[in-house]
């Protein structure tokens, strides 16, 4: 089980508290705005996905009932996250009927003929446990349980919305902003060519790690998010926590794919350009610095989703969170990093300058996110700004300053990675410096 049970429980008199203080904040028109918005958004996700030809929201959601799903990781993400908010006996039922009707879905598939994949029986039994706690349990129950199913649902949800997201920026950016990027990137001593020429070199059992860890990334997310969320069944809410910072800079993020599209070394510069690369150099060799730059047309397929690094922000973020767990979770946060950040580059899909406005990014949602209970005082509105700040500082930087950062590498590296640590050294110790006294505040539940 990815959540372990705790056997400490709060006193009567606090539990008491606790439960006045999350009805006073349940208010079912919320609950009713936040379906019908969610609906919206689906239902036009579904007719832009019509107008540009590609797979929607909804037909994608189809498949994860009755056909094969798109993605075998994301249903069972998004349905481990909702079994913290139940019982063990009902996690334990769910498990077995979601495993159940997925080996029932393969042995039909595997009759057909057809590829081997899962993710049909968690997106059934999730659903059905939604409707029985919508119609069967009430109270503290009730919510607790509709609460962690609201997460998981909007887990998968966000997840097919952004799919079709991905192809909206290849059809409404025909012209790829890579050019910039490389040239940009030389003041950090282009590490994509440095990187994929080293994991070219390691062999293929690290490459297979660090492909499996980049591609993987919900699996790690869901151990964190369970860590920090296995009291809920207790009334123990955690004030913040990652699920809240992932789905944070899964809004944020993409949207910058429009504004600044980049698809990445390996398609700009290297073997799957398709024709429309400039040179099949990636890794072997860096172009040289050329004289002006400007924007290259591509496909009208390709995400241009590399600027910033959403794998760098949101495998931070875990790293983040799982910092104040125990030993086990501390050394897999810094383990899906250190990985992730090597496939990001390794695998061709990154430059190292996306990885840096990634994670300025991710540490100003973090930020801005971080014990709701301090509210905004100057510490907070300062980290933030400083943020947003370096965050637009990179991106103008390469737009405009490009020649400049490759021709005086040193002196542009030196600012861009000294600007980011100063938002890290700030960020510590806003949030960290105190030791685990502040650290308590920060993650533990609301009290009255």
């Amino acid at each position: 089980m990815l959540v372990d049970d705790v056997r400490g429980r709060w006193d009567p008199a606090e539990r008491d508290g606790v439960e006045g203080l999350e009805a006073r904040r349940f208010r079912p028109w919320l609950v009713w705005t936040a379906l019908a918005g969610a609906v919206a958004v689906l239902v036009a996700g579904q007719l832009m996905a019509a107008h540009i030809h590609a797979l929607g929201p909804l037909t994608s959601l189809s498949w994860d009932f009755f056909g094969r799903p798109k993605s075998a990781t994301t249903p069972w993400a998004g349905f481990l996250l909702a079994l913290v908010g139940v019982t063990n006996r009902i996690r334990i039922n769910a498990l077995a009927a979601a495993v159940g009707i997925d080996i029932v879905f393969v042995g039909i598939r595997a009759l057909e003929g057809k590829a081997f994949t899962v993710g049909n029986g968690p997106t059934i039994v999730l659903t059905a446990l939604a409707v029985i706690a919508a119609t069967r349990w009430a109270g503290e129950r009730r919510r607790t349980a509709l609460r962690a199913i609201a997460l998981g649902a909007l887990l998968i949800l966000a997840t097919k919305v952004g799919e079709i997201w991905l192809d909206v920026t290849a059809w409404a950016t025909p012209m790829v902003l890579d050019p910039y990027v490389q040239v940009a990137d030389r003041a950090l001593g282009n590490p994509a060519w440095v990187v994929g020429h080293a994991l070219e070199a390691a062999g293929p059992v690290p490459l297979a790690v660090v492909r499996w860890v980049y591609f993987e990334l919900p699996v790690a997310a869901i151990v964190v998010a369970a860590w920090q969320l296995r009291n809920v069944t207790l009334g123990e809410w955690p004030r913040h926590y990652l699920v809240r910072t992932f789905l944070a800079l899964g809004l944020i993020g993409p949207l910058w794919y429009i504004v600044f599209p980049v698809v990445g070394p390996i398609l700009a510069f290297g073997p799957w350009g398709h024709g429309y690369e400039l040179a099949d150099v990636w890794p072997n060799v860096v172009p040289p610095v050329p004289d002006s730059v400007t924007a290259m047309p591509f496909d009208g397929i390709t995400p241009r989703n590399c600027m910033p690094s959403l794998h760098t922000a949101w495998a931070l973020s875990l790293f983040i969170h799982s910092r104040r767990g125990p030993l086990w979770l501390r050394w897999g946060g810094a383990f899906w990093l250190v990985c992730t950040l090597l496939a990001t580059l390794g695998l061709g899909a990154h430059y190292g300058i996306d990885l840096v406005a990634g994670a300025a990014l991710c540490l100003t949602v973090e930020s801005a996110l971080r014990d709701p209970e301090r509210g905004w005082d100057g510490r907070r509105i300062r980290l933030v700004a400083f943020g947003i700040a370096t965050f637009a500082g990179v991106l103008l930087s390469i737009r405009f300053l490009a020649i400049p950062m490759a021709t005086y590498p040193v002196v542009f590296g030196i600012a861009i990675l000294g600007t980011f640590t100063a938002l890290a050294t700030m960020f510590y110790t806003t949030w960290f410096a105190g030791g685990p006294a502040a650290a308590e505040a920060v993650s533990s539940p609301a009290r009255t």
